[in-house]
């Protein structure tokens, strides 16, 4: 329990700075992760060329005038697989097809295609996974500097509170 209120107060505390300015977050329609379809998906392909993927997909939100959202993670991460099911539920495919361009990366176990999040500053090892990074793909810039692993233990969020925290970059 005072984990899941940890989370949610992260979570909370991360929305504060964007408030004025972000996007409203659709209502979700689960108030569980445990109602999510099952299986969950595998969202990483392992065999991508993440560079290129990653590239096309930067293109496209340019076009676009869309956010470029890359998840780094892995299939074998249980919080990935979540936060995969979740941007499937009807009404967050829509907020997050309307307003970001998605790629997935698959990070290994943090030994793979790390030139992607070297490329926006990360040189450490990522903090967790899913890394979520939202980048302006006018400029190439990170725009959730610091808040890239938000997500990274996301079972103990809200479908909710995960819905929040995409809608807070979305001006």
């Amino acid at each position: 329990m005072a984990r899941r209120l940890l989370a949610a107060f992260a979570v909370a505390g991360a929305l504060i700075p964007f408030a004025a300015n972000a996007a409203t977050a659709p209502k979700v329609s689960i108030a569980s992760f445990a109602e999510l379809k099952t299986p969950l998906p595998y969202p990483y392909d392992e065999k991508a060329d993440a560079t290129a993927v990653m590239d096309a997909a930067r293109a496209r939100a340019k076009a676009h005038g869309k956010l470029l959202m890359i998840d780094l993670g892995g299939n074998w991460c249980p919080d990935c697989r979540i936060l995969a099911a979740t941007i499937e539920l009807p009404e967050l495919k829509a907020f997050v097809d309307a307003h970001y361009e998605l790629v997935t990366v698959d990070v290994g176990r943090f030994d793979k295609n790390l030139q992607i999040p070297a490329r926006y500053g990360i040189t450490k090892r990522l903090e967790g996974v899913p890394s979520v990074l939202v980048v302006d793909p006018k400029t190439d810039t990170l725009l959730n500097t610091g808040h890239t692993a938000a997500l990274s233990d996301a079972r103990h969020m809200s479908p909710q509170a995960l819905a929040d925290w995409l809608a807070q970059w979305v001006r």
